[in-house]
């Protein structure tokens, strides 16, 4: 399972209106080769569910992982922060041995 916190809930919503969409597009958190670390988390909407994508919902957002990311993201959670160390979409992966100091890219 992927799970949000609050914080991430509210930037979800926020982003979503800000662009015009509407609730039919959910987000969608996939893992890519590459980064400092090896592997890169993506993250970004999407209307569209494929037939591989399992889908969980948490906090009222639908969130849409494909089979393959799955297997380095289950356990997860999305968090946003807006503080002085960074501001933005932030992974806390238990699957994860090591990240990089921007959080961007990890290894497993």
């Amino acid at each position: 399972m992927v799970q949000i916190t609050e914080r991430a809930k509210d930037k979800i919503v926020e982003l979503r209106q800000k662009d015009g969409l509407d609730t039919a597009h959910n987000i969608r958190v996939s893992v890519k080769g590459g980064g400092c670390s090896g592997l890169m988390y993506d993250l970004n909407f999407d209307a569209e569910v494929k037939e591989k994508d399992e889908i969980f919902e948490d906090k009222e957002v639908k969130i849409l992982v494909d089979k393959k990311s799955l297997l380095y993201l289950l356990g997860t959670t999305l968090d946003f922060t807006d503080g002085l160390n960074g501001k933005g979409f932030h992974f806390v992966n238990p699957n994860a041995s090591r990240t990089c100091g921007c959080g961007e890219s990890f290894a497993v």
